[in-house]
């Protein structure tokens, strides 16, 4: 199968499992490492259509735990690749960074320190709890994505401008050692993400 043929193949059955509820695990369905860049979505002729399919490849980062884990339900963020709740217990705290004597700035530096296995960027902290979305559908969290109301206030230009400097969403893609990054690489992300938008920013079924 032409590798355009497959990636709208593939990306309709993401599409549908999301539809049906289900959160695909990155080795499903041969998802492997790879990130197709938008242009593997061309021949979809219907423009609502290939937005959707554009935002189920860019879901692949965004429900790995790379990123799902910084994204939970509740008030402690998850670790691991099965997303365990975090090791020692920690609390989101008033404003996500935290709660006094366990920030979370105290562990998690500017940087990786892979000699005690702590990850780091700046400003560690949890997404808000608007934005919980570990174990949601992918249509789920495209409409948190998009809805201004939850997403602190961000137009599409500025959810593109997010995912393209945020220091935590460029972490993904450099974990430390011993942890999965996120699949792809930042850059071929931000251009789905930005032809999402540019395509309607329209959102698989929830």
């Amino acid at each position: 199968m032409p590798a355009r043929r497959h990636a709208a193949a593939r990306a309709a059955l993401l599409a549908a499992l999301a539809a049906a509820g289900v959160v695909v695990a990155r080795s499903a369905i041969g998802l492997g490492d790879e990130l197709q860049p938008p242009e593997a979505f061309d021949a979809i002729a219907d423009p609502a259509e290939r937005s959707v399919a554009l935002f189920t490849e860019a879901g692949k980062v965004l429900l790995h735990p790379r990123c799902a884990n910084c994204h939970p339900a509740g008030d402690s963020p998850l670790q691991g690749e099965e997303g365990r709740v975090h090791e020692p217990p920690v609390a989101r705290g008033a404003d996500g960074f935290g709660v006094v004597g366990m920030r979370c700035q105290t562990c998690h530096q500017e940087q990786n320190f892979d000699p005690s296995g702590v990850p780091g960027a700046p400003k560690w902290h949890l997404a808000p709890i608007e934005m919980a979305w570990a174990g949601r559908s992918l249509g789920a969290v495209c409409a948190q994505i998009k809805d201004r109301a939850r997403n602190g206030d961000r137009t599409l230009d500025a959810i593109v401008e997010h995912m393209d400097h945020d220091a935590l969403v460029l972490r993904g893609w450099s974990p430390g050692a011993g942890r999965e990054p996120a699949p792809g690489d930042h850059a071929t992300f931000v251009r789905l993400i930005a032809a999402w938008a540019q395509t309607g920013a329209v959102c698989p079924p929830e």
